[in-house]
């Protein structure tokens, strides 16, 4: 009889405990109208923009990270026009700590997210990392930071960036899913690769593909309400090329505000039969 009695007073709370979490949810989705997102990666080029655009063109919030945001002139000139809409936060993909510390003061202040953007990503750093035009110039130290960088640290951010994406899927947006968003590259396709070369850099796109496709049908599997997805933004006119932009064919170097106009359209479309689907910027499906 004691152990009836306990079972029921457990469904009642358990009930109790559920219909106290939707209506926190709920007031969550009013006060936060059109959602939250996160750039990861939000110091310049295309994580820049990205937080520029969805600033400007959308009523949301929107938290963007960086490894040193008292640094990011870009970000504290958006800050200054959007204090109210933008929180800036301090994050280093190659350090989990910092990534911890961000998802905890995410869920501290909102309590959820709808969109979570991983931009971070390295193809040069002078005298550290060059991309490698032949066998004889793979180095370790280069694959394992281009990996670090490009793959390990979107990933870490989803983990930890997950519970809150859950509660996010279908609140404070017109979405019935959150979306992880994952900047790759075409390169990174195994089935494209006709030119071989830039052996870190593609290997850390190929693997950030992979692991991203794992978490897609994880996700899936466990009928979580988030999509993710890869986009390839183009040849963007940013930091990143501007050491490689000789050879582009004429009318394929993009500007910014063009290439993030486009992935935030595929993005906004997301479906959920999207999920752990590659995409380029013009929407069109790329090979593994």
């Amino acid at each position: 009889m004691y152990q009836q009695c306990s079972f029921m007073a457990m469904r009642h709370l358990g009930r109790n405990g559920l219909m106290a979490q939707r209506a926190s949810l709920s007031s969550s989705a009013v006060k936060w109208e059109g959602g939250v997102s996160m750039v990861q990666g939000a110091s310049r080029g295309i994580g820049l923009e990205f937080v520029k655009q969805l600033l400007e063109k959308e009523k949301g919030h929107v938290i963007a990270s960086c490894r040193n945001p008292n640094g990011a002139t870009g970000l504290l000139h958006l800050q200054s026009k959007f204090a109210e809409r933008l929180t800036v936060l301090q994050l280093d993909v190659t350090n989990e700590s910092t990534i911890q510390e961000s998802a905890k003061s995410i869920r501290e202040r909102y309590g959820s997210l709808n969109l979570l953007i991983n931009a971070s990503g390295i193809l040069s750093i002078p005298n550290v990392l060059q991309p490698e035009t032949t066998l004889s110039k793979v180095e370790k130290s280069s694959l394992l930071l281009a990996y670090e960088v490009n793959a390990v640290g979107p990933i870490l951010a989803i983990k930890h960036m997950w519970p809150l994406l859950k509660v996010g899927g279908g609140l404070g947006t017109e979405r019935d899913v959150a979306v992880v968003a994952n900047v790759s590259a075409r390169v990174g396709s195994i089935g494209d690769n006709r030119l071989g070369g830039w052996h870190s850099y593609r290997a850390s796109k190929t693997a950030l593909n992979q692991l991203t496709k794992n978490i897609s049908v994880e996700l899936a599997r466990r009928k979580d309400p988030i999509v993710c997805i890869l986009l390839h933004p183009g040849t963007v006119d940013t930091d990143l090329s501007k050491p490689f932009q000789k050879n582009v064919p004429e009318g394929k170097l993009f500007t910014t505000e063009f290439s993030v106009q486009k992935l935030l359209s595929i993005i906004h479309n997301a479906k959920r039969n999207d999920n752990g689907k590659f995409f380029a910027w013009d929407g069109q499906e790329i090979p593994w």
